[in-house]
């Protein structure tokens, strides 16, 4: 909640709207009463015609028309900062995932990232656009009523006081009760999302394994908890609403036996005193009671709030990039320097020291979990070395503009992404802003996969579904080549790309590899001894350590471990 409060008064333009429109609300509801009040006391009991009461009618119009619209003006003030509110977090929070992806990817759920950034971000609406609000109104109105209540009648004044506090107290105990809930629920949900999007993501796994049952019993349990922690919380709602109504319904009814006691009875006061004080009585405590029911939602915020918090507050490397720029007419000089790396109480990356010189071709090798991707993450500037530099053309990785620098590098992993859209987009997609339909073409012939879209019956405008639905894995890593092709970077990136390909696929790949060496420094993590072979220098990682650097002859010379992952692969087994 510190964090809401201290975003809400940041904003002093805002603040003093809300300041002003109350005082002005509160202005109406004054002036509204004293016009009704005037306008019966001089009908029954002064006995008045209409012409002579018409001024009273037209100045109770216009308050009314007054009340009504700093009433909105309040509203939609609120509703503006609930707006910008959620529109800071929501950027905070992609910017953050955007700032450290590889980090955000590995940490949680992707279901749980998404309520997060949408469900809990909406859930703190409420905060802004009504408690904020309702709490300047609160410290305004009943001041306003009171000083007329007071003027009017003292003791009508001091039973106000004196109840007037039940019901900031009840408050209070309703808020300790609906904090520890509404987290709950707000957990609860961000649970439920994450269960639910991880079985959907693994469905075909889970009929496959005959898991579907079970898991379609987890997610009724995960359903059914959320449903019980909101019903937990509109339960405290609707007592909370009860018993603010209760209190507010006994006070004025205290306030109204003490009034006509005193009309009545002692004829100490006066007809249009006491009538307006039984009209002002049921404003001041609406106002209290609005307030009870804004405080109730601004407590239900809380558990949002709290996961926000957390979310911004995680601990993870920002990747903080500066403003030099980088040379493009040629690959550059790559440095590792003692560079060191690891995952929150995970695996580490230990001290790599290595040189990349231009247009070298560079073979990651090591067994599975040594390493690879990471130092490969490494390079793309994905992830940021906890210690140690990464050097590029001398300066520092991180001195340079991100977007200098990630205009001159291409990634293609294993699985390359596709977005749902045509395969002209999604090979435009690679390329350094806008290209022309033939350059798209052009690119796609060098990646081999021309031939293939054009005997597909819309050709480039054939759409493709999500993460790449309705192509093979080698179509794919070929439409990821042809944005490189379409790039042309100066620096390439492969986490073994012919993994799992059938021979002809592979050719194509290699071949296409081998033109984009001509002008490119490439950096492979490799599993192939074709590719490793013919690598310029071969680094070989173990468990999170760089072994040695050499060339394939030189390795197979000095290094054990390498001659014995060399015969490993030679006996046709994977690395």
């Amino acid at each position: 909640m510190k964090h809401l409060s201290k975003f809400a008064f940041a904003d002093r333009k805002v603040l003093m709207l809300l300041v002003l429109t109350s005082v002005l609300l509160g202005g109406t509801i004054i002036g509204q009463s004293y016009y009704f009040v005037a306008i019966v006391d001089r009908i029954f009991l002064d006995e008045q015609s209409f012409r002579e009461i018409v001024p009273l009618l037209g100045g109770l119009i216009i308050v009314l028309a007054g009340r009504t619209l700093f009433t909105w003006l309040n509203g939609r003030t609120g509703v503006k900062l609930a707006s910008k509110a959620k529109r800071h977090y929501r950027e905070s929070i992609i910017q953050k995932y955007s700032a450290n992806p590889i980090h955000a990817s590995l940490q949680g759920q992707s279901g749980r990232k998404v309520s997060v950034l949408m469900d809990s971000v909406d859930e703190i609406d409420g905060y802004f656009s009504s408690y904020i609000p309702q709490m300047i109104q609160t410290m305004i109105l009943p001041v306003m009523i009171l000083v007329v209540v007071f003027t009017e009648h003292f003791y009508s004044g001091l039973i106000m006081i004196i109840t007037a506090p039940f019901i900031p107290l009840f408050m209070a105990i309703i808020g300790v009760m609906t904090k520890k809930k509404s987290e709950d629920q707000m957990e609860k949900l961000s649970a439920f999302s994450g269960k639910f999007l991880d079985t959907l993501q693994g469905l075909t796994t889970l009929k496959l394994f005959n898991r579907s049952k079970q898991q379609e019993s987890e997610i009724e349990k995960s359903s059914l908890g959320f449903r019980d922690a909101t019903m937990e919380v509109l339960k405290v709602a609707f007592v909370s609403s009860l018993m603010l109504e209760f209190i507010s319904m006994l006070s004025i009814g205290i306030i109204a036996l003490e009034i006509a006691i005193r009309l009545v009875v002692y004829e100490s006061v006066s007809f249009f005193s006491a009538f307006f004080i039984l009209i002002l009585a049921p404003e001041f405590y609406l106002t209290l009671k609005d307030f009870g029911s804004a405080f109730h939602t601004g407590r239900g915020a809380s558990g949002a709030a709290g996961q926000l918090t957390a979310e911004l507050e995680e601990e993870g490397l920002k990747l903080e990039w500066g403003e030099e720029r980088i040379e493009s007419n040629c690959p550059p000089v790559i440095e590792l320097k003692d560079v060191g790396f690891h995952y929150g109480g995970g695996f580490t990356l230990d001290r790599i020291t290595l040189n990349v010189p231009p247009q070298s071709q560079i073979a990651i090798v090591g067994k599975s979990g040594s390493g690879k991707s990471t130092l490969l993450n490494l390079f793309a500037g994905l992830l940021k070395p906890v210690s140690g530099k990464i050097l590029v053309n001398g300066q520092p990785l991180y001195a340079y503009k991100e977007e200098e620098w990630f205009d001159q590098v291409s990634y293609i992993s294993q699985n390359p992404y596709l977005f749902s859209g045509t395969i002209e987009e999604n090979i435009a997609i690679g390329g350094r802003g806008t290209h022309t339909r033939e350059e798209i073409e052009a690119a796609a012939k060098k990646a081999g996969i021309d031939d293939l879209i054009r005997s597909l019956e819309k050709g480039y405008d054939t759409p493709v579904g999500e993460a790449g639905r309705g192509l093979s894995g080698g179509e794919k890593q070929r439409v990821a080549l042809a944005r490189t092709f379409l790039k042309q970077p100066s620096v390439i990136l492969f986490d073994e790309p012919t993994t799992g390909l059938d021979v002809k696929t592979e050719r194509i790949l290699q071949q296409s590899i081998r033109e984009l060496a001509a002008t490119s420094t490439i950096i492979t993590v490799a599993h192939r001894l074709h590719t490793i072979t013919h690598a310029d220098q071969i680094v070989l990682l173990d468990k999170g350590r760089m072994v040695d650097t050499g060339t394939h002859e030189e390795l197979l010379g000095n290094v054990p471990a390498y001659r014995e992952m060399i015969g490993t692969q030679q006996r046709g087994d994977s690395l």
